[in-house]
């Protein structure tokens, strides 16, 4: 059993959904990413989404956008995202995590060879948000071999049949784009999301986990009584930038104020998703 199939089937034991942030690695660099991990995971974070930089990104609004450049202009490669896992693999009751990649990434390393160096370096899975259903199959045997998932995408503008092509190839969670376009926070979400994610649950044992435009605890309250777990990206990345900017504005380390902004949000995210729950279950 993979490592997210253990960690769905807990939270499903226990009424309770993931909460999974999204980071860049790398920015402002690889210390300060295992610093607002660590910290995320601290306050109730149950999974962690780990961004390779990449010069031409895919869906990524213009936070996550900025946050790559930034990595890229610091020196990032490729090599410390391997280096952060391991790290992060020091501790044992650390959460999961998983890498969100270009497919461009993993194919000119090879498949074989990027699932065995993500699995050294404590890596559960990969995100390839850049994949198509049509080419998908190769590396999905190469991670089912490995017991290493394979995690891709369904948008709402994707066809039924077409979604239920895409989690036949997916295994520990499918991510389902909450909106049409690149990511970024929202106040308001679609009215049919819920049916949406509704129809997809019934279609697949794979659970389905809601990411794009949740900016705070209030769309995470909305969204967690339907989903299996929610992905919150640009609204982390963004305190990341502005704490950082502060701390150099001051001529301050600033890892402190990056895992203290980002331990903080993702306590008030914790407690929305938990209230939500409980209150959809009485």
């Amino acid at each position: 059993m993979s490592e997210l199939k253990r960690l769905f089937a807990s939270l499903a034991q226990k009424n309770r959904k993931a909460l999974m942030p999204f980071v860049t690695a790398g920015d402002p660099n690889i210390a300060s990413t295992a610093a607002v991990i660590r910290a995320a995971h601290q306050a109730g974070a149950d999974l962690c989404e780990v961004g390779v930089p990449y010069s031409d990104p895919i869906a990524d609004g213009p936070v996550i956008q900025a946050s790559y450049q930034r990595a890229l202009e610091a020196g990032f490669r490729l090599q410390g995202v391997f280096d952060l896992g391991r790290d992060l693999s020091a501790d044992a009751a650390m959460m999961p995590r998983v890498t969100m990649v270009s497919y461009s990434i993993i194919y000119r390393m090879g498949m074989a060879k990027y699932v065995e160096r993500a699995k050294q370096a404590g890596y559960c899975g990969a995100i390839v948000p850049d994949l198509l259903v049509e080419e998908a199959a190769p590396l999905s045997q190469v991670c089912r071999d490995a017991e290493f998932d394979l995690i891709q995408l369904i948008t709402p503008t994707t066809t039924r049949d077409r979604q239920r092509r895409i989690a036949d190839l997916t295994t520990g969670f499918l991510y389902y784009v909450s909106v049409t376009g690149i990511t970024g926070e929202r106040t308001v979400l679609p009215t049919n999301l819920v049916d949406n994610v509704s129809w997809l649950r019934e279609q697949t044992d794979l659970p389905v986990c809601i990411g794009f435009g949740i900016s705070g605890p209030e769309t995470a309250a909305q969204l967690a009584p339907v989903a299996d777990g929610l992905i919150v990206g640009s609204a982390i990345v963004r305190r990341i930038a502005d704490a950082t900017r502060s701390a150099q504005q001051a001529g301050q380390d600033p890892t402190p104020a990056a895992a203290k902004i980002v331990g903080e949000f993702c306590r008030e995210l914790r407690q929305a998703i938990d209230e939500a729950t409980v209150h959809a279950a009485t």
